[in-house]
C-alpha cells in the first residue's frame, strides 16, 4: 500500500516487485490510498520534517491526515495475511483498523525514508502508529527509529525494466535528438524530483564552475511531476529561475513526454551522472546509472553511502565545489570514466538487483 502509482521510486519497486511476488507464487495486490490537495500538502510537510526540517506541525494538519487516513481505512475491506505500508502517507490506517475491530493479518511498515535526524515532533506522532506493527523494514541502519522488529532491506533495480534494459545507440541518438541535446558534446544528468533535497540549484550551481573549464558542456536535469508532490511545481520554477535561460541547461519532465525510455537514453548518453542530495533514503538513480557503466558524483549522504565506494565505484562530496571538483576530473580523464563505470556497475550487479530484495521480503515474511 501506498500513495500514487506514478512518479517516485516506490512505485517504480512496486510495479517490479507486485508482478514478481505473483509469479512466486504470492497473491500480492497494490493498494494505493487517495487524497485531497491539503493531505499531501500536510505530507509533503511530514516528509521533509523526517528527513529533518523544522515545520509547523499543527493539530490542524494532524486532523487533517487522520481524517483521510479513516477515509482511506473505511474502504480497505480485504483479508490479507500480510500487509505492507509504505511510508508515512498511509501509516495511520493501520491504527484506524485497530479501533475499529478490523483489524486482520499482519502488518510491515517500510520506510524509505532517511530518519537519522528526523524532527522530533512528527516523528512522535508517527512513532505511536508504527508502534502497532509486527515489523519496521529500513533502507540501513542509520535510519531505524525505536519501534517493532526491524528489519533492514535496501531497495533495488529493475534490470529488466524499460529504464535500464540495454538500449542500442541509434535509439540513443534519437532519443536526444528529440529534446535538442547534442550526444557529440559532454553531457551531466541528474534526474531527480525538483526537491529542496535534492538540490537542483546546487547542480547547477556545480555545472556553471566545471563549465569554465569545459566550456561545451551541457546540463540535463530530468524529473516526474509525482502526484503525491505538491512542492514539486514550486522547485520546478526556482529551478528554472537559476537556469537564466541558459541554451545548455534542459530542465525536462514527464509532460513532455520524458519517461523510462529517455530516461534510460539520458543516462547511457551520459559523460557524468550527479545526484547531489542533501539528504536521501536511498537514490534509485544512483544504481541506475552505476548499472549503465557511467560514473556517478553524489552527496555524501543516507543511502547514498551504501551504493557508492568513495573513489572506487563513484564518487561521494559534500559541497558544490567538491561537486564540480569530481566532475571536471571524469570529464577530463576518459580512462577513469571508464574504471569507475566499470566498478560501478558492479557494485549493483552484486548487491542492488530486483532479486535480491525479493528474496530480503520474503525472509521478512517468513520471520513474521
Amino acid at each position: 500500500m501506498n500513495s500514487t502509482n506514478f512518479g517516485g521510486g516506490v512505485a517504480e519497486l512496486l510495479f517490479t516487485q507486485v508482478a514478481l511476488m505473483n509469479d512466486l507464487g504470492l497473491a500480492t495486490d497494490w493498494r494505493l490510498i487517495h487524497g485531497h490537495e491539503d493531505f499531501f500538502t500536510v505530507t509533503k510537510a511530514v516528509h521533509n520534517a523526517l528527513q529533518g526540517a523544522t515545520v509547523p506541525w499543527t493539530e490542524h494538519m494532524q486532523d487533517l491526515y487522520l481524517e483521510q487516513c479513516r477515509e482511506n481505512a473505511a474502504e480497505f475491506t480485504d483479508d490479507y495475511d500480510f500487509v505492507i505500508v509504505h511510508d508515512p502517507q498511509p501509516a495511520a490506517i493501520l491504527a484506524i483498523l485497530e479501533e475499529a475491530g478490523r483489524r486482520r493479518g499482519t502488518w510491515a511498515w517500510r520506510c524509505h525514508i532517511d530518519l537519522s535526524n528526523a524532527f522530533q515532533p512528527v516523528w512522535e506522532f508517527y512513532a505511536g502508529y508504527v508502534a502497532r506493527y509486527e515489523g519496521a523494514v529500513f533502507t540501513m541502519k542509520d535510519f531505524v527509529q525505536q519501534g517493532p522488529d526491524v528489519f533492514l532491506i535496501p531497495p533495488s533495480i529493475d534490470p529488466l525494466s524499460a529504464k535500464n534494459a540495454y538500449v542500442d545507440a541509434d535509439m540513443t541518438y534519437e532519443l536526444l535528438s528529440r529534446y535538442g541535446v547534442d550526444r557529440t558534446r559532454p553531457i551531466m544528468t541528474q534526474v531527480s524530483r525538483f526537491d529542496p533535497w535534492k538540490d537542483p540549484v546546487g547542480v547547477i550551481e556545480a555545472y556553471r564552475i566545471a563549465k569554465r573549464e569545459v566550456p561545451d558542456l551541457q546540463l540535463v536535469m530530468i524529473a516526474s511531476m509525482a502526484s503525491d508532490d505538491p512542492e514539486g511545481w514550486h522547485y520546478l520554477e526556482l529551478t528554472e529561475s537559476s537556469r537564466e535561460n541558459d541554451p545548455d541547461i534542459f530542465l525536462l519532465t514527464n509532460l513532455q513526454g520524458v519517461g523510462h525510455l529517455e530516461v534510460n537514453a539520458f543516462q547511457r548518453a551520459s559523460t557524468v551522472i550527479v545526484q547531489k542530495s542533501i539528504r536521501e533514503g536511498f537514490g534509485l538513480v544512483v544504481a541506475e546509472g552505476m548499472w549503465k557503466e557511467r560514473p556517478v558524483v553524489a552527496g555524501n549522504v543516507g543511502g547514498i553511502r551504501l551504493q557508492i565506494e568513495d573513489g572506487e565505484s563513484g564518487y561521494l562530496v559534500d559541497s558544490v565545489e567538491e561537486c564540480a571538483s569530481r566532475v571536471l576530473e571524469l570529464l577530463t580523464d576518459s580512462s577513469v570514466r571508464a574504471a569507475v563505470g566499470r566498478a560501478a556497475r558492479e557494485r549493483v550487479r552484486e548487491r542492488f538487483l530486483t532479486p535480491r530484495e525479493l528474496e530480503d521480503y520474503l525472509r521478512m515474511l517468513a520471520a513474521l
